[in-house]
């Protein structure tokens, strides 16, 4: 017997429903009637359950949490989440990988997406992080182009080794973020064993107009763990959902995994004397030059209810910002405060932030109306125009003073970041050496590449053994010998 608390299956309007299986027909052999409003809710909402797949990072997983800053901000940032030690912030997690298809592996050889959104007081603040410090292209008309190199062959419908290193060999500014993903940090044993980086540098600003350019590391508590490739491989073949389970049942069984958070700060002066220009993606800021400091730790402590409304529908961006806290000029930055947005509008709809894992704590913009899937009640009667008769109230949150630091001034050309020099090489090399510290590591590069690479065309082979040559010398040759063995197979 059905009692009043149990929910009664019914049409998608309502409609109490006799049977799930249950379908009208003339007759007992006879063809259906297309008044059976049930059977045809039932098949459209079928036919139209898939919405369009992520372009990159298909395949993730997610988790709520909590982060605790431990370590006050306020001389460099008048963001609220940022100042008051103690203070919690909630937020979602989404980890995944970068150029899989939804149903690819998890133990794949790619970087990883880490991308937190935090429920500020102050609207949400979106971390769209890599488990990689540094990125494969520095020009934002280059990431297209390289995606594509990454995913299939148009005529095969195949990964193609060549496409893979065709691009990479003949773009030598990716050769710094070619060391890490083909060392054994390009396939991590489980998200909750790897570090989150920002990779760009942000600017944490306070209402005098003054700023700092910021990097934000977040390091694994858990400490980080890898697979080598063949142990990678088995697990493709055993568990493709490796990272998907382990952070479910971890969080599940109590084991809550956490990430203390380090930012690196540079005053506007000491950016125009670095050796590095800031806003270059294939860069690392050493941190010997600039140290690390400690603001916070975020734990995550539950899972979600549904993954197709918590994890496919979650949707970030680096533009989603709060007070204090403004993009760089970094060009590749400057490409994704709009591309994101723009994904989501295309597989959510203009009104994916009333989708309630990405609806702020506090929103009120009566300007932004209709569109689909508006469910928010558009704001009743409230004016859609600045009217003098219920006017909305605004609150000054900008800086007052603009430094000279970023007065920019100049005619619009076309230009891209920059030749490749030595410099290029130089970052590469001190992760060759950082490599050689632990035994094993530098053979299992030399490895990772070559079982990879000797799949591809020989002359792209060959720029391939150019570009490592000039990373360090010998270990374009170390290559070449390890993968013409393989290629001769």
């Amino acid at each position: 017997m059905v009692t009043s608390n149990e929910p009664v299956y019914t049409t998608s309007n309502g409609c109490p429903v006799e049977s799930q299986q249950k379908y009208q027909r003339v007759g007992k052999n006879g063809p259906l009637v297309l008044q059976d409003f049930h059977l045809i809710d039932l098949l459209a909402h079928f036919d139209r359950e898939r919405i369009p797949e992520r372009v990159v990072h298909a395949k993730g997983a997610g988790a709520y949490g909590e982060f605790e800053l431990t370590d006050d901000c306020s001389d460099i940032t008048s963001a609220d989440m940022l100042n008051g030690v103690g203070k919690k912030t909630p937020c979602v997690v989404r980890f995944s990988t970068v150029g899989g298809e939804k149903g690819s592996a998890d133990s794949a050889r790619d970087p990883r997406g880490f991308s937190i959104k935090f429920y500020t007081q102050e609207g949400n603040w979106d971390w769209v992080f890599n488990n990689t410090p540094v990125f494969f292209l520095r020009d934002p008309t280059n990431f297209p182009v390289f995606i594509h190199t990454q995913k299939r062959d148009p005529q095969t419908n195949l990964k193609d080794a060549t496409m893979f290193w065709d691009y990479l060999s003949t773009h030598h500014e990716a050769v710094h973020q070619i060391m890490t993903l083909f060392s054994d940090r390009g396939t991590p044993y489980s998200y909750r064993n790897m570090n989150g980086y920002s990779g760009h540098a942000f600017k944490f600003t306070k209402p005098d107009g003054s700023f700092v350019y910021v990097q934000t590391h977040v390091k694994t508590d858990q400490g980080i763990k890898t697979f080598t490739n063949e142990e990678a491989v088995r697990m493709s073949a055993t568990n493709p959902d490796h990272h998907t389970q382990d952070l479910f049942t971890s969080i599940q069984n109590g084991n809550h995994p956490s990430w203390t958070v380090y930012i690196q700060v540079l005053t506007p002066e000491q950016a125009k004397a670095f050796r590095w220009n800031v806003f270059d993606l294939t860069k690392v800021w050493p941190h010997g030059q600039v140290p690390l400091r400690k603001i916070g730790k975020f734990t995550l402590n539950r899972n979600v209810e549904n993954y197709f409304a918590e994890v496919e529908q979650a949707a970030f961006s680096p533009s989603h910002l709060v007070p204090g806290v403004e993009p760089s000029a970094d060009p590749v930055l400057q490409s994704r405060l709009f591309s994101y947005p723009d994904t989501h509008r295309h597989r959510l709809g203009v009104n994916y932030q009333q989708i309630p894992v990405n609806k702020p704590l506090n929103a009120f913009n009566p300007f932004q109306r209709d569109g689909f899937m508006c469910v928010d009640g558009n704001y009743g009667s409230t004016p859609n125009y600045p009217s003098t008769y219920r006017p909305v109230t605004f609150r000054p949150v900008k800086p007052v003073v603009a430094t000279a630091h970023e007065v920019w001034t100049g005619a619009v050309v076309n230009e891209l970041f920059g030749e490749i020099t030595p410099d290029d090489y130089l970052q590469a090399n001190g992760l060759w050496e950082v490599l050689g510290r632990t035994k094993g590591q530098q053979e299992n590069f030399v490895h990772n590449v070559s079982v990879h690479l000797c799949d591809a065309h020989r002359q792209t082979r060959e720029r391939t053994y150019d570009m490592f040559d000039k990373v360090n010398k010998g270990l374009g040759e170390w290559i070449r010998l390890e993968t013409e063995k393989l290629a001769q197979k």
